[in-house]
């Protein structure tokens, strides 16, 4: 028998405190308006055809916190990246997606399954699409980043 089986130190441990019911969103920061992008501004890249640049801009600037935060700014947010996606032709996709870094495509995938919770005429197919070729850009690790954050759009 090993020495270390002896050993109770294992029971001075508080496990309560790792429990997923216990956890408190760290309030670090305090909370400031987000710097979003007008709506207008949105719309007349999309009339103008440069849907990546409008679907660029919303990324970056996305009001990104916790579930419960923001809430406001995340669903007018959310409703200006799905008139972007839905506006988009599907032999644009492609090289819209080529052109969006890691972290974009990270937020672009939190959208989708975000508009796939709100479902309207006709978006969830058009989705569905985006979320097949981007997945095919970033992979698993994509989604997995997405699901297992905390941080909501």
């Amino acid at each position: 028998m090993a020495k270390n089986t002896l050993s109770s130190e294992f029971r001075n441990i508080d496990v309560d405190q790792y429990n997923e019911d216990n956890y408190k969103d760290d309030d670090g920061e305090p909370q400031s308006p987000p710097i979003g992008v007008d709506e207008a501004t949105i719309v007349s890249c999309i009339n103008a055809g440069n849907h990546a640049d409008a679907l660029k801009l919303l990324l970056t600037n996305a009001p990104v916190a916790s579930k419960g935060k923001n809430e406001q700014a995340k669903d007018m947010s959310l409703n200006l990246v799905l008139k972007v996606l839905l506006s988009v032709n599907k032999s644009q996709m492609d090289q819209i997606i080529s052109s969006l870094d890691k972290t974009q495509l990270d937020v672009l995938m939190k959208y989708i399954y975000r508009g796939f919770e709100r479902p309207s005429e006709g978006s969830s197919a058009i989705l569905l699409i985006w979320h097949e070729k981007v997945y095919n850009v970033g992979g698993v690790g994509c989604i997995v980043r997405v699901l297992t954050d905390r941080k909501r759009v």
